[in-house]
């Protein structure tokens, strides 16, 4: 009998130590991944990117507001955000604090979900079910994150296009609004990429398939979203057990080629799907997938 508690107990005694290594430790183990792409024009200097996604920030948490802040340090060419900024109803005022520094910067944003509703609780199983009923939280105050970031002079994307000359490097923009509220309007941003420019980026908060696929066909050279978390919860040696939207497991995050029929380039186009520096308040775990913010250096082809 000793022998057979012996395993449960011990089975019991490493869930608890992983479930807490999730929340104390590892959820706040604010990590910078940086990546290399090759999308600029023959001769062109490097081109740094910031992008960060899925804050989902509550008044309280100074150690993600001071790590986010500090993140001007590096001084990138550029500063994207790819939405679920918030979580809480007075989160705005810490939020914008937090991006106060890198606003001295270029930059622009889409919206998203969590940008526009609070989170709820929620059954966890419910996102292995791939069409499971939706249920919104209380409306935040989006507009304020909005005029806050816009007000600054960074360019807002939903549903909308824009350009920047950043460090000699002329970029033509598009981004929708978020595809997991079904709220993306892609024909308003459709047609061919802008040929003129140096570089063309495309901005979307979830990596949906049927909207990565008409950037890629219009001829966008990156592709950023965030959304999935990376899956947030990961096993090792196995990955992300859920994306929590269209996007397999595979390109859950980091960076890959996307490259889908018709596209307009014959070899795809950069995707990055950013793993993100958050958490729902009501799931406040991260495991083997720590919460990070991307330098992204564009190089010449």
């Amino acid at each position: 009998m000793r022998a057979t508690t012996a395993v449960p107990a011990a089975l019991v005694a490493t869930g608890a130590a992983t479930v807490a290594y999730a929340g104390l430790v590892e959820r706040t183990h604010w990590t910078l991944r940086r990546f290399d792409v090759s999308v600029l024009p023959p001769g062109s200097a490097p081109l740094t990117v910031l992008q960060l996604s899925d804050l989902h920030m509550t008044a309280g948490q100074r150690s993600k507001q001071e790590w986010v802040a500090g993140l001007a340090d590096l001084r990138p060419d550029l500063v994207i955000t790819t939405g679920d900024n918030l979580a809480g109803m007075d989160a705005v005022p810490a939020t914008l604090r937090a991006l106060e520094p890198l606003m001295d910067l270029p930059g622009a944003f889409v919206l998203a979900s969590n940008d526009y509703y609070a989170p709820r609780p929620k059954n966890p199983l419910k996102y292995f079910k791939t069409n499971h009923k939706r249920v919104h939280g209380d409306p935040l105050p989006w507009r304020e994150l909005r005029n806050g970031m816009t007000g600054r002079g960074w360019l807002d994307l939903t549903n909308g296009t824009g350009a920047l000359t950043v460090a000699g490097t002329r970029i033509a923009f598009a981004g929708v609004d978020d595809p997991h509220l079904k709220r993306d309007r892609y024909d308003l941003v459709a047609g061919p990429a802008d040929q003129s420019a140096d570089v063309r980026i495309g901005l979307v908060h979830s990596p949906e398939p049927r909207v990565l696929d008409r950037f890629a066909a219009d001829g966008y050279d990156l592709l950023l979203c965030g959304h999935t978390h990376g899956g947030q919860l990961r096993v090792p040696f196995y990955g992300a057990l859920v994306t929590n939207c269209g996007i397999d497991r595979q390109h859950v995050r980091w960076l890959h080629r996307w490259t889908p029929p018709s596209a307009g380039h014959p070899t795809g186009t950069w995707l990055h799907v950013s793993a993100g520096l958050g958490t729902s308040p009501y799931a406040p775990l991260r495991f083997a997938c720590p919460p990070e913010a991307t330098l992204l250096t564009l190089t010449a082809r």
